[in-house]
Protein backbone atom coordinates (compact mmCIF):
# COMPACT_ATOMS: atom_id res chain seq x y z
CA UNK A 1 0.00 0.00 0.00
CA UNK A 2 3.21 2.33 0.77
CA UNK A 3 5.94 2.70 -0.74
CA UNK A 4 8.61 2.88 1.60
CA UNK A 5 11.50 2.55 -0.51
CA UNK A 6 11.18 6.49 -1.83
CA UNK A 7 12.28 8.87 1.06
CA UNK A 8 10.64 12.35 1.37
CA UNK A 9 12.70 14.12 -0.77
CA UNK A 10 12.74 11.49 -3.64
CA UNK A 11 8.63 12.18 -3.33
CA UNK A 12 8.98 16.06 -3.31
CA UNK A 13 11.42 15.97 -6.38
CA UNK A 14 9.60 13.17 -8.36
CA UNK A 15 6.13 14.77 -7.63
CA UNK A 16 7.80 18.26 -8.60
CA UNK A 17 8.94 17.13 -11.71
CA UNK A 18 5.92 15.53 -12.64
CA UNK A 19 3.59 18.23 -12.07
CA UNK A 20 6.24 20.63 -13.90
CA UNK A 21 6.05 18.53 -17.24
CA UNK A 22 1.94 18.17 -16.32
CA UNK A 23 2.62 21.88 -16.03
CA UNK A 24 4.37 22.28 -19.43
CA UNK A 25 2.82 20.25 -21.63
CA UNK A 26 -0.76 22.33 -20.16
CA UNK A 27 1.31 25.66 -21.40
CA UNK A 28 2.41 24.25 -24.44
CA UNK A 29 -1.76 22.83 -25.28
CA UNK A 30 -2.96 26.58 -24.07
CA UNK A 31 0.19 28.45 -26.21
CA UNK A 32 -1.01 26.59 -29.66
CA UNK A 33 -4.54 27.25 -28.04
CA UNK A 34 -3.82 30.76 -28.27
CA UNK A 35 -1.99 30.87 -31.54
CA UNK A 36 -4.42 29.34 -33.45
CA UNK A 37 -7.07 31.88 -32.01
CA UNK A 38 -5.04 34.96 -32.32
CA UNK A 39 -4.82 33.30 -36.64
CA UNK A 40 -7.97 33.30 -37.01
CA UNK A 41 -8.42 36.39 -35.42
CA UNK A 42 -6.38 38.41 -37.61
CA UNK A 43 -7.38 36.36 -41.03
CA UNK A 44 -11.05 37.25 -39.92
CA UNK A 45 -9.92 41.19 -40.29
CA UNK A 46 -7.58 40.91 -42.72
CA UNK A 47 -8.50 43.03 -45.35
CA UNK A 48 -9.76 41.60 -49.10
CA UNK A 49 -7.12 41.26 -51.55
CA UNK A 50 -6.50 43.70 -54.55
CA UNK A 51 -6.75 47.26 -53.61
CA UNK A 52 -2.92 47.13 -52.74
CA UNK A 53 -1.90 45.12 -55.37
CA UNK A 54 -4.17 47.98 -57.56
CA UNK A 55 -2.12 50.54 -56.69
CA UNK A 56 1.05 48.84 -56.98
CA UNK A 57 0.08 48.73 -61.29
CA UNK A 58 -0.93 52.55 -60.90
CA UNK A 59 1.94 53.30 -59.25
CA UNK A 60 3.87 51.62 -61.73
CA UNK A 61 1.74 52.34 -64.97
CA UNK A 62 1.42 48.77 -65.49
CA UNK A 63 -1.74 48.17 -67.04
CA UNK A 64 -1.19 44.12 -67.52
CA UNK A 65 -0.59 43.99 -63.93
CA UNK A 66 -4.11 46.03 -63.86
CA UNK A 67 -5.59 43.63 -65.89
CA UNK A 68 -5.92 40.51 -63.26
CA UNK A 69 -8.17 42.74 -61.00
CA UNK A 70 -10.47 44.00 -64.05
CA UNK A 71 -13.92 42.85 -63.54
CA UNK A 72 -15.41 41.06 -67.31
CA UNK A 73 -16.65 44.86 -68.30
CA UNK A 74 -15.28 48.03 -66.74
CA UNK A 75 -16.00 51.90 -66.52
CA UNK A 76 -13.00 53.47 -67.47
CA UNK A 77 -13.46 57.65 -67.17
CA UNK A 78 -10.37 59.34 -69.06
CA UNK A 79 -10.47 63.62 -68.83
CA UNK A 80 -11.78 63.31 -72.46
CA UNK A 81 -14.33 60.63 -72.35
CA UNK A 82 -16.06 57.96 -70.34
CA UNK A 83 -16.67 54.57 -71.53
CA UNK A 84 -17.46 50.57 -70.31
CA UNK A 85 -15.02 48.61 -71.79
CA UNK A 86 -14.27 44.56 -71.97
CA UNK A 87 -11.63 43.43 -69.72
CA UNK A 88 -8.73 43.24 -73.79
CA UNK A 89 -10.56 46.67 -74.40
CA UNK A 90 -9.94 48.02 -70.74
CA UNK A 91 -6.48 47.01 -71.13
CA UNK A 92 -5.74 48.67 -74.41
CA UNK A 93 -7.45 52.02 -73.15
CA UNK A 94 -5.29 52.12 -69.90
CA UNK A 95 -2.02 50.90 -71.81
CA UNK A 96 -2.46 54.13 -74.17
CA UNK A 97 -3.41 56.06 -71.19
CA UNK A 98 -0.14 55.28 -69.33
CA UNK A 99 1.76 55.35 -72.47
CA UNK A 100 0.23 58.67 -73.75
CA UNK A 101 0.91 60.01 -69.73
CA UNK A 102 4.69 58.85 -68.25
CA UNK A 103 3.07 57.88 -64.73
CA UNK A 104 5.64 58.72 -62.32
CA UNK A 105 3.68 57.47 -59.16
CA UNK A 106 0.65 56.90 -57.70
CA UNK A 107 -0.01 58.88 -54.03
CA UNK A 108 -3.06 57.35 -52.37
CA UNK A 109 -5.47 59.88 -50.51
CA UNK A 110 -7.63 58.06 -48.96
CA UNK A 111 -9.02 54.55 -49.08
CA UNK A 112 -11.74 52.37 -47.71
CA UNK A 113 -14.25 49.61 -47.72
CA UNK A 114 -18.04 49.76 -47.94
CA UNK A 115 -20.06 46.55 -47.70
CA UNK A 116 -17.15 44.50 -48.42
CA UNK A 117 -16.41 46.79 -51.73
CA UNK A 118 -13.39 48.45 -51.33
CA UNK A 119 -12.60 52.03 -53.06
CA UNK A 120 -9.29 54.59 -53.50
CA UNK A 121 -9.45 57.99 -54.22
CA UNK A 122 -5.18 59.73 -55.08
CA UNK A 123 -3.33 61.63 -57.18
CA UNK A 124 -1.99 59.75 -60.14
CA UNK A 125 1.43 61.64 -61.15
CA UNK A 126 2.49 61.75 -64.68
CA UNK A 127 4.60 63.50 -67.11
CA UNK A 128 1.79 65.86 -68.53
CA UNK A 129 0.18 66.58 -65.06
CA UNK A 130 -1.70 65.12 -62.25
CA UNK A 131 -4.87 63.18 -62.29
CA UNK A 132 -7.54 63.00 -59.44
CA UNK A 133 -7.67 58.86 -59.71
CA UNK A 134 -11.07 57.05 -58.54
CA UNK A 135 -10.76 53.37 -57.91
CA UNK A 136 -14.03 51.42 -57.67
CA UNK A 137 -14.02 47.75 -56.66
CA UNK A 138 -16.38 45.13 -56.31
CA UNK A 139 -16.27 41.41 -54.67
CA UNK A 140 -16.73 38.78 -56.76
CA UNK A 141 -16.32 35.11 -56.07
CA UNK A 142 -14.43 36.08 -53.10
CA UNK A 143 -12.35 38.38 -54.96
CA UNK A 144 -12.38 41.92 -55.33
CA UNK A 145 -12.08 43.55 -59.26
CA UNK A 146 -11.93 46.48 -60.45
CA UNK A 147 -15.42 47.81 -61.93
CA UNK A 148 -14.74 51.59 -62.37
CA UNK A 149 -11.68 54.02 -62.69
CA UNK A 150 -11.95 57.55 -63.19
CA UNK A 151 -8.92 59.67 -64.27
CA UNK A 152 -9.93 63.37 -64.05
CA UNK A 153 -7.61 66.16 -64.40
CA UNK A 154 -6.84 68.85 -62.64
Amino acid sequence: MFNFDRTPADLFFYGTFFDLRGQIVFMQKLLLLAGLGLIVLTSAFKPLNGLDDVIKALRNGNAQELARYIDDNIEISLPNKSESYSRSQAVMVLKDFFNTNKVKGFEVQFKGENSGNQYCVGKLLTGSGTYRTTVFMKSKDGKQLVKEIRFQSN
